[in-house]
């Protein structure tokens, strides 16, 4: 049985207000992923309210949400970007301005090379690459800040795919891993613990981390506390964030870091779609043209279920339909709705907070058309398509 973490059609108490989504399907193409800019001031003008109350720096985590023709307006308020491949870095170097700081699991020597030219941290996972690399990143050491990620194995996660602290896990350096090191020329420890999670979390872990690694904290220059803040969510104890981050500063004498992705974007972003056929078997079936594996692919690996502007959960309206993409994936299910109208060929859909974990996620599986990229300013109510997706884009993916 599979577990709903959280029910996005109500947004967390914070719906996607403000935004004219019937004017969006109107002038939208379909399907087409479409980030409201008013919202997206909105975001960024709290995380820009904890930057000035606490002074830390925030960092846009693009693992979560790359779309680079927003980042001139990003880049505005935050202080740079985190990155977890070279690729990744590359984008934020040359798109985004501003810090870049990098992090893998596990780094090539290649890797290494290339980030070391393009970012001004680099975290590693694990002692062994830290050695490892010793001769290339101390070349740079006044340039390029190095650290190491830590695990301070203290769940906060309900579900282990997404728990960096789960048992076995990758991720960090547990304390013991520190016993008889050689920390020469380190100069920051980051924990990334959380999953969209508000305050109390990281109040938690960030006690248990400066038990266990506390005593490293007077030899460091900075302290990154990773991502997964729902910074801009409705309830978030932002007073609490900002008092976390003054003591560490207050009592250690360090820069600290927030990386969140889903904060900047949360209630951003529409995914416009359409319904191709409606079939029946047990239940009304509509295939729409946007597909929960190419498209929404954290409906089956989280699960979650996204919200629908007019949708409401089955049973409560007089229409009941099971919606579902067009590919050959059986499971290709996005979940069951009930509408106050009948769905029939050319009814359009809005499916809400479609911007974080969507577009960085999408596959061309099946040849699947790719939604356009659009940005909706409501100061003036002008949709721009940014990017449209064409068959050549399909085929220079493969060979």
């Amino acid at each position: 049985m599979t577990t709903q973490l959280f029910n996005y059609s109500t947004n967390w108490g914070q719906p996607l207000t403000g935004i004219d989504i019937p004017k969006i399907l109107q002038l939208a193409p379909s399907p087409a992923y479409v980030v409201d800019l008013g919202r997206l001031r909105h975001n960024l003008a709290i995380l820009d309210d904890v930057q000035k109350r606490s002074g830390a720096k925030i960092l846009m985590a693009m693992k979560a949400f790359s779309m680079w023709s927003v980042f001139p307006l990003i880049r505005r308020t935050l202080q740079g970007v985190c990155a977890s491949s070279p690729w990744e870095a590359r984008l934020g170097y040359e798109e985004f301005g501003g810090e870049v700081h990098s992090f893998a699991a596990a780094f090539s020597e290649n890797d290494v090379k290339e980030l070391l030219q393009i970012s001004n941290h680099l975290v590693f996972n694990s002692f062994d690459q830290l050695e490892r690399f010793r001769p290339l990143w101390e070349k740079e050491r006044g340039r390029v800040s190095v650290g190491l990620r830590v695990n301070p194995e203290h769940s906060e996660g309900d579900v282990p795919i997404y728990d960096p602290c789960a048992p076995l896990s990758r991720l960090g350096i547990p304390r013991s891993g520190f016993d008889r090191k050689d920390l020469r020329g380190v100069e920051g420890l980051h924990f990334h613990t959380l999953c969209e999670q508000l305050f109390q979390p990281l109040e938690r872990t960030a006690r248990v981390f400066e038990e266990k690694f506390g005593e490293f904290l007077p030899q460091m220059k900075w302290l990154n506390l990773g991502g997964g803040h729902h910074i801009t969510r409705e309830g978030y104890n932002i007073d609490g964030l900002v008092g976390l981050i003054h003591h560490f500063q207050d009592k250690y004498g360090l820069d600290v870091y927030l990386e969140p992705g889903e904060a900047i974007a949360i209630g951003t972003g529409l995914l416009t779609s359409e319904v191709l056929d409606v079939v029946h078997n047990e239940m009304d079936i509509a295939i729409l043209n946007i597909s929960a594996t190419c498209h929404m692919p954290d409906i089956l690996e989280m699960p979650y279920r996204p919200g629908i502007s007019g949708g409401f959960d089955a049973g409560e309206k007089a229409h009941v339909y099971r919606l579902a993409g067009p590919s050959c994936l059986a499971g290709d299910i996005i979940g069951d709705w009930s509408f106050e109208k009948p769905l029939k060929p050319g009814v359009r859909l809005a499916f809400e907070d479609m911007a974080h974990y969507t577009m960085v996620k999408t596959t061309t599986f099946n040849g699947i058309q790719h939604p356009a990229i659009c940005t909706f300013e409501p100061k003036t109510g002008e949709l721009q398509v940014v990017r449209r997706f064409g068959y050549e884009d399909f085929k220079s993916r493969l060979s």
